[in-house]
């Protein structure tokens, strides 16, 4: 779990204004998150296999488009997880006011 606790002098609402930032940026993320997975999911569709397959099996030499269409695909894997370990962290953040 993480905790934020915020301190602020004067009562100014400071901490909607945190959630709402931090709540525009999970938005945000989910959005990227989902143009992610529709990349990954045309690479999947297209050569018919799961990303875990292509990660195990696959090299340049496998896909049409050779090294490029290869660093997208596991450029997008990489994107997702960064993107998904992002996410969780922002939504486990517990607010405490002071």
């Amino acid at each position: 779990m993480i905790k934020l606790q915020i301190q602020s002098d004067t009562e100014d609402g400071i901490i909607d204004v945190i959630r709402a930032a931090i709540s525009a940026e999970i938005k945000r993320l989910e959005i990227g998150l989902s143009k992610t997975n529709m990349h990954i999911k045309k690479f999947e569709t297209e050569y018919k296999v799961t990303s875990e397959v292509f990660q195990k099996e696959f090299s340049a030499e496998n896909l049409k488009n050779g090294d490029q269409e290869y660093i997208e695909w596991a450029g997008e894997l990489k994107i997702r997880e960064k993107v998904m370990e992002d996410l969780r962290k922002l939504k486990e953040i517990e607010y405490v006011a002071h």
